[in-house]
């Protein structure tokens, strides 16, 4: 059986797989009418975004293919309709791998809360697996999309092996485009309903988190969702997608005429046995007798990493002549994705100093509680920053002295591995918002005080696992754009009659790239922080005309207008999520033509930098806000209520946007203008306006 044929049928059977677990998650009992009807409220609102967001991202999306199909070269292997047409599929995977984690989402987080009545293990159950259905569907129709694109090009459209790869970027802009806005959108909409509910409810009206009472607490669950399921989906979709088709353009490029077709075919591999798995993995999360629910999630990654790399043995073995450096290559991604874990967990988690000394700096105040989460996101890079360097530098020299004598292919297939676990990671992703809503529910449903102490347990792990994730996809981006940024070296070499491009520092040209990249995330991320705020004051007026104008909300008597509040949020955040997604796509464009490939050059390098660090420090430093409010109320420092608790709102108020809006999309604006890049170098390497 050939080697793509082989990953179809594994993504199809990881496919079914989801579905089954999505049979037997809503053969759970949903609960009471009360849970019912919340739970239906935020299922409403949350659908109706995701509608309306996949409309706005449609228009895009058609424009491109357009663009793309009638402007690309059209040749015998350099087919600009082809590419277009996995752009086009790309971004429908992307978007279908949103919905499919949304829709499970908004069913499971009653069933969770309903589990909660039966104990904790029920409802962790409950919950991962609700959340495992976005995990394995991403994985699924990732691999599923490369792979099949692969097998049409070769098998049935006669594209020789070399040429199909650099096809299958039009699919990775796709599955990027998708990402960019997805991320972008479903993260205005959930901290600008956070940020609202929190500053009027908790602060001026001094309600708990999930009152009923709050106009805006129906948004803001809604927002735990389309963040963090929907964007979060999308995200790990398209940095999936990526890496496999950047390692199989590199292989394609430099391994062709010493390996055959196995090099390019490595990695679909190595994605069939991660896929394996990540199912089997899952079956290693169970609680133990301390009811350790993070220590359970790590017994289904570590099971997966370990899976994985067995795996890895034997198919190293069986293709690659049983090199045990390409062996270790691998190996070097697991570590990686191990140590990234440990790393945000210790900034991030309760349990540990530095979340611990913000909640401790709130005592004086929200001025020193700012100051205090701000310098934990700067600390947080070094560790990060150094595990990525070693990663690069081993798996270089591990590539560089296989048989295979390619260091960057060392590095893509430490890449590919690190990838491995994307299906767990998906799955603890997903956990969180599951679990966040099943406590908004329990809270609005007036369940019994024992129901909110299990969902309270299973959400406070539910913050450390999306900061954990979130610091996953960022690393796992950082060495797939470096693959990326050697393909596009590779295309423009490829297509520029033999002129050898060296982006040099001396070159005045790559300076002004790096300066351009350097500063586009914090433009980027700007406009994005300012929609938040835009969207935020909105909700915070609304909020208070409601308080106002609709007596007895707080009294109980009167209901408030939980729609209205889900309307403006997400008409703002359709409406603030365009300007970032032009720049985007625009930026290399125009450096691209204008300025020419040297300066595009230095804008990728630019970009990845200054985009890593940044994503790292938003990131972690706002999941240290966060869990720094959650350590207080946890009865620290005074407690809920207390002069410390107020000013660690503020403080999350302001880290909201940075790990849940900013931060995580900067990962699909650097792979977005990695992949642009690649698609416009054929072009720039013969013709630009400047060098």
């Amino acid at each position: 059986m050939s080697i793509p044929l082989m990953a179809l049928i594994v993504s199809a059977a990881v496919l079914v797989y989801a579905v089954i677990i999505v049979i037997n998650v809503l053969n759970k009992k949903p609960g009471t009418t009360t849970m019912q009807e919340i739970a239906g409220a935020i299922q409403e609102g949350a659908m109706a975004f995701l509608n309306r967001q996949f409309k706005t991202i449609a228009v895009f999306a058609i424009l491109i293919f357009l663009v793309m199909g009638f402007g690309l070269p059209q040749g015998e292997y350099h087919d600009g309709y082809l590419m277009a047409l996995g752009f086009i599929v790309g971004a429908f995977f992307s978007a279908l791998a949103g919905y499919i984690g949304m829709g499970m989402s908004v069913r499971a987080n009653v069933r969770t809360a309903n589990a909660a009545k039966s104990g904790l293990k029920e409802a962790l159950n409950v919950a991962f697996r609700g959340g495992s259905v976005t995990g394995f569907a991403v994985v699924g129709l990732a691999l599923l999309g490369v792979s099949g694109f692969y097998a049409l090009f070769t098998m049935v459209w006669d594209v020789p092996v070399g040429y199909a790869p650099d096809l299958l970027i039009g699919f990775a802009f796709g599955a990027s485009l998708v990402s960019l806005f997805a991320r972008v959108g479903g993260g205005i909409f959930t901290k600008a309903a956070d940020v609202g509910a929190d500053l009027v409810g908790k602060i001026e009206k001094g309600i708990p988190e999930d009152d009923p009472r709050n106009p805006a607490v129906i948004a803001d669950n809604v927002g735990d969702n389309v963040g963090d399921c929907a964007g979060m989906g999308a995200d790990l979709f398209e940095t999936y997608a990526v890496t496999l088709i950047a390692a199989m353009i590199l292989a394609a490029s430099t391994l062709l005429d010493t390996t055959g077709q196995i090099a390019i075919e490595f990695p679909l591999v190595l994605g069939a046995i991660a896929a394996v798995a990540s199912v089997i993995g899952s079956y290693f999360v169970r609680l133990g007798k301390g009811e350790n629910i993070m220590g359970a999630l790590y017994k289904g990654t570590i099971a997966t990493g370990v899976i994985s790399g067995i795996g890895f043995f034997f198919a190293n073995k069986w293709l690659m002549g049983g090199d045990m450096r390409i062996f270790y290559a691998t190996l070097v991604g697991l570590g990686i994705t191990f140590f990234i874990f440990v790393i945000t967990e210790y900034y991030t988690s309760t349990k540990y100093r530095p979340v611990q000394r913000i909640a401790e700096a709130s005592k004086t105040g929200a001025g020193t509680n700012i100051i205090a989460g701000l310098a934990v996101g700067l600390f947080s890079t070094f560790w990060p920053v150094v595990l990525i360097c070693t990663g690069i530098a081993l798996s270089f020299w591990l590539g560089e002295t296989s048989t295979l004598n390619s260091g960057i292919y060392g590095i893509a297939l430490a890449a590919v591995a690190m990838l491995s676990t994307t299906g767990m990671v998906i799955a603890m992703d997903s956990y969180g918002p599951i679990t966040d809503n099943a406590g908004g529910i329990a809270e609005m449903s007036k369940l019994p005080e024992s129901v909110r102490k299990n969902t309270d347990a299973l959400d406070s792990v539910g913050n450390t696992t999306k900061a954990v994730t979130k610091g996953y996809a960022i690393c796992s981006a950082a060495l797939a754009t470096l693959v990326l940024f050697q393909s596009y070296n590779e295309e423009l070499m490829a297509n520029s009659a033999g002129e050898e491009f060296i982006f040099s520092l001396t070159d005045h040209r790559v300076m002004i790239g790096l300066f351009i990249g350097g500063m586009l995330p914090f433009l980027f991320s700007a406009l994005c922080m300012e929609a938040v705020g835009k969207a935020a004051h909105k909700v915070v007026e609304e909020v208070r005309r409601q308080f106002k104008e609709i007596k007895g909300i707080m009294t109980g008597k009167a209901k408030p207008q939980y729609d209205v509040c889900v309307d403006i949020v997400t008409k703002a955040a359709l409406a603030e999520m365009v300007v970032p997604g032009v720049l985007a796509v625009g930026a290399p464009i125009f450096v691209g033509f204008v300025l020419g490939p040297y300066a595009l050059g230095g804008l990728l390098a630019g970009v990845i930098i200054s985009g890593l660090l940044l994503a790292l420090s938003m990131s972690n430093g706002g999941g240290a806000w966060d869990n720094a409010k959650k350590y207080i109320e946890d009865g620290h420092f005074g407690g809920k209520n207390s002069h410390a608790h107020h000013a660690a709102i503020v403080g999350d108020t302001v880290g909201d946007p940075y790990k849940d809006t900013a931060g995580p999309a900067l990962n699909a604006l650097i792979k977005v203008i990695n992949t642009v890049a690649l698609i416009i170098a054929p072009l720039i390497a013969v013709w630009s306006f400047w060098g």
